[in-house]
């Protein structure tokens, strides 16, 4: 009997730090941006329950304990406080912050998990047993950069 299948994006903080994650999407009703998902060091949260509805995500993090971040050129808004925005475009005059995150290609995938490492690479893949396209492999960043002023 096969066992049933799941469909969630997650991301899975392998470091030895705390780490603050806000995640962009673009759904039925728009672009949207959330956070504050804080993920214990070596320890997996799930951001979004259920199958995937965009082929595009886009992440920022933080690192809590060491300074420094995972990002991006897709700037999108954010805050310091827990948030739920919609829209992407006039941040600062909406009251927000433009934040740089970085985009995740699930390629269609229904399921979807984030790695984030020690040497800030960042390794994006589907779960095994899913079908789809081949696992893209590992995709390396910059790497965290030194905090923003």
């Amino acid at each position: 009997m096969a066992s049933p299948a799941w469909a969630d994006f997650r991301l899975c903080n392998n470091t030895a730090s705390r780490v603050g994650i806000a995640l962009g999407y673009k759904d039925n009703d728009g672009w949207a941006t959330e956070g504050w998902w804080n993920v214990a060091p070596r320890s997996c949260e799930t951001l979004l329950k259920g199958t995937l509805v965009a082929r595009y995500y886009y992440i920022y993090a933080i690192d809590y304990d060491r300074g420094g971040e995972w990002s991006g050129q897709a700037f999108m808004c954010s805050r310091d406080k827990e948030f739920t925005i919609r829209g992407t475009e006039d941040c600062l005059a909406r009251g927000y912050d433009r934040t740089g995150f970085f985009e995740v290609d699930t390629g269609e995938q229904r399921s979807w998990t984030v790695q984030l490492t020690e040497s800030g690479e960042k390794s994006i893949q589907p779960p095994p047993g899913l079908p789809g396209l081949p696992n893209p492999g590992s995709i390396i960043p910059p790497g965290p950069q030194p905090p923003r002023k």
